[in-house]
């Protein structure tokens, strides 16, 4: 799990975030759209933005400093600028969802089966089990070019927030994350978050169905531009996102 605790530095309290190695996205470092999310929760605005400046690491604690006067808040370790976070427009976005049986359709041809830079993924990883990773395995939606993709989802209740029955956004900002990626080729060109742009207009419901559905959008050299949307089982939409990824060589995050 993730703990947050308070160290007192001279006359100010300076929080200190931990994400746990269950959370991971490549190996060895955080999964950027659960962290992306424990930072959001700490803005305090209905939209938030949060760009990923070093891959966060895991196990480890790090220093969340508040914005000031004109600077976002920070997210430091040691000296090294992890993250910033800071309020913004709510996305907009004109995805529509996509029934759970077509989503479960789309899910068994999740192109992470054949290849997957970081199988081991919280959100994505195929090799996660039930109840330790999220297991949203998006896969193209039948009928669309590929550029389309959803996935099913139902939290449990180890994501479980202040209220039992509800998981915490965080858990909604993770899902809104991957599955943006399986929008675009990132089994032939692997890559990771850079920008996340999200707003959690409602919080999932622990053991209730969800629907997440991802777009690619374009690309731009090494960057690649997607939208995600999360409804619940009646199809509506309770948070969405757009990001921007950038293409690496997993060998960097010590990926086979």
């Amino acid at each position: 799990m993730w703990v947050t605790m308070s160290v007192s530095t001279g006359n100010e309290a300076s929080e200190k975030l931990t994400v746990g190695r269950r959370f991971n996205g490549p190996p060895g470092s955080a999964n950027g759209g659960y962290l992306a999310g424990l930072l959001a929760r700490r803005v305090g605005s209905p939209a938030v933005q949060v760009t990923l400046r070093t891959p966060p690491p895991l196990e480890t604690p790090m220093e969340v400093v508040p914005a000031g006067a004109g600077t976002p808040l920070r997210l430091m370790d040691g000296e090294t600028l992890v993250a910033e976070a800071r309020p913004a427009e709510a996305p907009a976005t004109d995805l529509l969802p996509v029934a759970p049986e077509t989503a479960e359709e789309a899910r068994q041809a999740f192109r992470g089966f054949g290849g997957h830079p970081f199988s081991a993924c919280f959100v994505c990883g195929p090799d996660r089990a039930d109840g330790d990773g999220l297991r949203v395995l998006a896969g193209p939606v039948p009928g669309s070019d590929g550029s389309l993709v959803a996935a099913p989802w139902t939290p449990d209740a180890s994501l479980a927030g202040t209220d039992p029955r509800t998981t915490g956004p965080e858990a909604a900002w993770a899902a809104l994350d991957c599955p943006g990626g399986w929008a675009s080729d990132v089994d032939q060109r692997p890559m990771v978050l850079g920008r996340m742009t999200a707003a959690v207009d409602r919080v999932p419901e622990v053991g209730s169905p969800h629907v997440v559905v991802g777009r690619f959008l374009r690309s731009e050299g090494r960057k690649v531009f997607t939208a995600t949307a999360l409804f619940d089982h009646e199809g509506a939409r309770i948070a969405s996102a757009e990001a921007t990824w950038i293409v690496i060589d997993p060998k960097d995050f010590g990926a086979a």
